[in-house]
């Protein structure tokens, strides 16, 4: 049955979803202040009071400062930080971002992802397939696996501080998954219906171990790799209640960049062959088909 409740948390999860992507986009860089409170309620016609607890969110999570008084100025993004010199002119600010945005611009694109939800993953496959749409780039293939854990696994988090027994927060991550992953097969989909790439290939398998780390291994030569802190914080349920949580982040997580070269000796070389071989071990040996399509 669908009431007011349903419909309040459609309005927040639409609102909380288009400043995340704006945040992971750099259309809200490091520092930009969000529109004020009451442009963004006309914008998305939504209410007031959605705005706020989306904010709210925000703010909860690290990404957004939300003092009283002022405009809310984003404080965190998902910084990329690189041992290697490489440095490219749309890499300049080392945000996931532009990885994604270059591996986008080859011919073949290889993803493959290991993390505890496809959230972060969404936001940008969307900004690239706006990109192929206008035509600015027209890769050939795309090819994306990735690893969430499985649906029975108890993770132990997120959780209701005090109460790990509770439920509640483990169902809503489940959802929220679950809503990612059908707008990943959906905006794919599209490419391939719309004859807009040759071929797509997605298949998302779960696995039974907790992720305290995610990972993103880019044609097979580069890895963002990103540790999952444990932190308290207040979440915002979608019906206005807040509930303090034991939570990991997985936006304001900052992640490690390792290249492959030419010496299969080096560092980045060992390190993008390892995480591969791990993937890979995992991906045959330890996981189970979920959501999967090739296009």
């Amino acid at each position: 049955m669908t009431g007011k409740g349903s419909s309040d948390g459609q309005a927040f999860r639409k609102v909380s979803e288009a400043l995340r992507e704006r945040i992971a986009d750099g259309t809200y860089s490091l520092d930009a202040h969000l529109p004020s409170q009451r442009r963004l309620a006309e914008e998305f016609d939504v209410s007031r009071d959605t705005v706020q607890r989306v904010v709210q969110e925000l703010g909860n999570e690290g990404l957004i400062d939300t003092q009283q008084g002022r405009r809310a100025r984003v404080i965190k993004n998902q910084r990329v930080h690189s041992p290697t010199a490489r440095a490219t002119r749309s890499r300049q600010q080392m945000t996931l971002g532009p990885f994604i945005s270059e591996a986008f611009e080859r011919d073949e694109v290889t993803l493959d992802v290991y993390t505890l939800t496809s959230e972060s993953l969404d936001a940008h496959i969307k900004m690239q397939a706006e990109r192929i749409m206008t035509g600015a780039i027209r890769p050939r293939r795309i090819v994306l696996r990735m690893l969430l854990p499985s649906d029975y696994l108890e993770l132990p988090y997120p959780q209701v501080k005090g109460d790990p027994s509770d439920p509640l927060l483990r169902e809503r991550l489940k959802r929220i998954a679950a809503q990612h992953e059908t707008s990943l097969h959906r905006v794919l989909g599209s490419l391939k219906a719309e004859n807009l790439v040759s071929s797509v290939e997605l298949e998302i398998r779960r696995t039974p171990l907790t992720p305290t780390f995610k990972v993103y291994v880019i044609n097979r030569a580069e890895v963002l790799h990103g540790l999952y802190d444990v932190i308290e914080r207040p979440v915002v349920l979608d019906n206005g209640d807040v509930i303090e949580a034991l939570d990991v982040l997985g936006y304001g997580a900052a992640l490690t960049h390792h290249l492959k070269d030419s010496d299969p000796t080096s560092p980045g070389s060992v390190f993008v062959d390892n995480m591969q071989k791990w993937f890979d071990s995992v991906w045959v040996r330890l996981s189970s088909s979920g959501a999967s399509g090739a296009q």
